[in-house]
């Protein structure tokens, strides 16, 4: 049976928790507070709450390594805590995941970037993912596999909610244009990945359809038959600071290597897709 150490278990560590069939995986994760790790415990999931509890056992019973924790100032947190027991059990893993951003990409004006693009970030938060793919790469005989995430929605991640309150935003910034990932195309993804290892690959996730955030407001609203919400102007909008460092890049991401060196069928190949799916099952 194999055996996944999920460090820092979110959004898509979760969904893929639930796509691996529970008689041929063993999955234990981590996270920070006891109150998720408590919501963990009682299915297929073994939680730890990390930093805290010893993983000794559970890395000696690793086979696979998925890292969703994101990096700060001081490099990845996983690393500062596991380094020593990670790099001394670098060969023991059949495959290690490390979940990334195209926000390494930085801004390319709306052209397109695939896998070989330079990683020119203009953002902190992108120059911190770039500092911590390269912590990751160091560790020699590491069977590492770089997963650059494009935005992601699914379940409990989509526009409806703000749209069905009125608080949805259509911000208009000339040329802008961001690429998005369904959640449960990342899953399928690291799935397929897993199920097929390259030690050394990176793969951009995102689906066909880079598209102006503006637009995914209105075919929300269009699809609940809701008026759109006013658009405003980026230059004039009123944003916090972290919401308008989102549009500092701008960039169509290409999705080629997913589909042909892994097989890939994107479930949600464009936010029209995933938009409908969410809404036909009663969610957001």
């Amino acid at each position: 049976m194999n055996t996944l150490l999920s460090l820092g278990h979110g959004y898509s560590a979760r969904a893929l928790a639930q796509l691996l069939p529970p008689k041929d995986w063993r999955i234990h994760a981590t996270t920070r507070s006891p109150d998720k790790a408590a919501a963990l415990r009682g299915g297929t999931v073994v939680a730890h709450v990390f930093p805290g509890d010893d993983l000794t056992a559970t890395l000696d019973a690793a086979t696979h390594l998925l890292i969703s924790a994101g990096p700060d100032a001081e490099g990845d947190p996983m690393l500062r805590h596991l380094r020593a027991a990670i790099t001394a059990r670098a060969g023991q893993f059949a495959w290690v995941g490390y979940l990334s951003t195209t926000g390494v990409y930085g801004n390319h004006d709306g052209g397109w970037v695939d896998e070989a693009t330079p990683l020119t970030p203009s953002t902190r938060r992108g120059k911190w993912r770039v500092a911590a793919e390269a912590e990751w790469r160091a560790i020699a005989g590491l069977p590492l596999h770089v997963f650059r995430l494009a935005g992601i929605y699914g379940p409990g991640r989509g526009p409806f909610a703000k749209v069905r309150a009125g608080t949805a935003r259509r911000i208009v910034k000339p040329g802008q244009v961001f690429s998005r990932i369904h959640v449960a195309d990342i899953a399928q993804v690291l799935a397929a990945s897993m199920a097929r290892p390259d030690p050394g690959a990176v793969y951009n996730l995102c689906d066909d359809d880079p598209a102006p955030p503006e637009d995914v407001i209105a075919h929300a609203a269009t699809l609940l038959d809701l008026p759109l919400p006013p658009e405003e102007n980026f230059a004039t909008a009123e944003m916090t600071p972290m919401a308008r460092s989102f549009y500092a890049e701008s960039k169509r991401v290409r999705n080629d290597r997913i589909k042909d060196d892994l097989g890939v069928r994107l479930i949600y190949p464009t936010y029209r897709d995933g938009l409908a799916a969410l809404l036909e099952a009663g969610g957001d």
